[in-house]
């Protein structure tokens, strides 16, 4: 009886067994296994991860970029008169008035230079998914960009709340009752700001989940 024969007329199905060798050293010795190899084109699955998140990061970048710009314009060009008898007597309300808001300036510019310079190496971790020093710098730069934010929104922040609401115990009056087009600008501003510092708070995240994969 042919037995190839009858096996093939029985639907039976070849299955391939992969040859184990076993160490050379010894009768007890464990059997040795071959480490799967990846094909050419194949992109393992941590640097589909971390290619991923770089791609995040970028985007993220671009918006935090957005949003500092655009709460350092509008603090820089916030500016409202209030004219009483003449021309000559006037009101005045701008943010170089504040030390604070000029400092609120400030951080938000450099914060918007710093994630424009950021931007090539953001790239470099996409097309480098498992290169670990710029990954480690951005990092370090990203949290730095965070603590001179989140401060400059703060400090800001504060004197926007006496602005809107006074105080009476230092006879701090509202400021926003009289100058109805400053204080919604400079509120405006420090909302960017703080939407800015929540996106860098994710951009740390990111940075410090992709330096752990490694």
């Amino acid at each position: 009886m042919d037995l190839s024969h009858s096996g093939k007329e029985s639907g039976d199905i070849a299955i391939p067994v992969r040859e184990v060798k076993s160490s050379r050293s010894g009768k007890g010795a464990p059997p040795v296994v071959m480490a799967p190899t990846i094909r050419l084109g194949q992109v393992p699955p941590a640097a589909g991860w971390k290619r991923g998140v770089g791609i995040i990061d970028l985007i993220l970048r671009v918006c935090a970029i957005a949003a500092t710009l655009a709460a350092a314009a509008v603090m820089g060009t916030t500016s409202q008169n209030l004219p009483f008898f003449t021309q000559f007597f006037q009101f005045q309300a701008s943010y170089d008035n504040f030390p604070t808001f000029t400092f609120f300036l400030a951080g938000n510019a450099i914060t918007c230079t710093y994630l424009v310079l950021s931007l090539p190496f953001s790239i470099v971790c996409i097309v480098r998914p498992h290169i670990i020093g710029a990954r480690m710098l951005l990092l370090i730069f990203d949290t730095l960009a965070l603590a001179l934010t989140m401060s400059a929104a703060s400090a800001a922040a504060a004197i926007v709340y006496l602005a809107h609401n006074g105080n009476q115990n230092t006879n701090w009056p509202a400021l926003c009752q009289q100058f109805n087009e400053f204080c919604p600008r400079v509120s405006g501003a420090v909302v960017g700001s703080f939407l800015a510092v929540l996106i860098l708070v994710v951009l740390v995240v990111l940075s410090a989940a992709a330096l752990r994969r490694n």
